[in-house]
């Protein structure tokens, strides 16, 4: 069941977060991403990747700041220790990745393709998420804080020690989704489109509880007069 609280307690176990500890890096000085291609200790600044097909590369010890990643390829890609700040894009696929060990800090992406993904470590910090597809997804050790997701799908994902933190969550559809130790006290507005009957293994303070009260009212078939 959905656990009312008044603060102060937590949900299970909190999330584990990244200690990215960066060595010193060099500037990628390479043409263009490439399939399977494996990166190690680079730094990307500023690097224009639209487009650009990097399935099933890794990306270990490595910073990307300000990258453009619009229909970036990225499926299968590793992503490992790994600092990305400033992504912008829209449609970026990230399917069936996996990112370990990853802060990304500022986002401004749309559509972005995790589906399948394995995210474990991760903090998602400040910045705005349109769309962002986590069907299937399995999330452990995952922090979204101070950032905007706007209709972010869970649907079938499974979500284990997941925080949200003076995050907006819109929309969210969490349809056939697995939930334990999930912390929603921080979502606010905390807005579920789809999926009530699945936030077993979640906590939302009481005051969330009264904003779905007529969400939660509908699903259940309950009139209120």
């Amino acid at each position: 069941m959905v656990r009312g609280t008044t603060g102060g307690s937590r949900v299970g176990q909190g999330a584990r977060r990244p200690e990215l500890r960066l060595p010193p890096l060099e500037p990628w000085a390479g043409d263009g991403l490439e399939p399977d291609g494996d990166y190690d200790g680079l730094e990307f600044a500023d690097a224009d990747l639209t487009g650009q097909d990097a399935a099933g590369a890794r990306f270990m010890d490595c910073a990307l700041r300000g990258c453009a990643v619009d229909g970036t390829k990225l499926r299968h890609a590793r992503v490992l220790d790994t600092a990305l700040t400033g992504f912008r894009g829209v449609g970026t696929d990230l399917s069936e990745a996996t990112l370990r060990d990853v802060e990304l800090t500022d986002p401004r992406l749309g559509g972005t393709q995790l589906h399948g993904a394995v995210l474990e470590r991760v903090v998602v910090r400040g910045g705005k998420i349109d769309y962002l597809n986590l069907r299937m997804a399995r999330l452990r050790d995952v922090v979204f804080e101070s950032c905007v997701l706007v209709e972010p799908d869970f649907g079938g994902a499974r979500l284990e020690r997941v925080e949200f933190v003076d995050c907006a969550l819109k929309g969210a559809d969490f349809t056939g989704a697995t939930l334990k130790d999930v912390d929603l006290r921080g979502a606010a507005p905390l807005e579920i489109a789809r999926g009530l009957d699945r936030l077993s293994g979640a906590v939302i303070g009481t005051g969330q509880l009264l904003d779905l009260a007529p969400v939660l009212a509908a699903a259940l078939g309950i009139r209120v007069e």
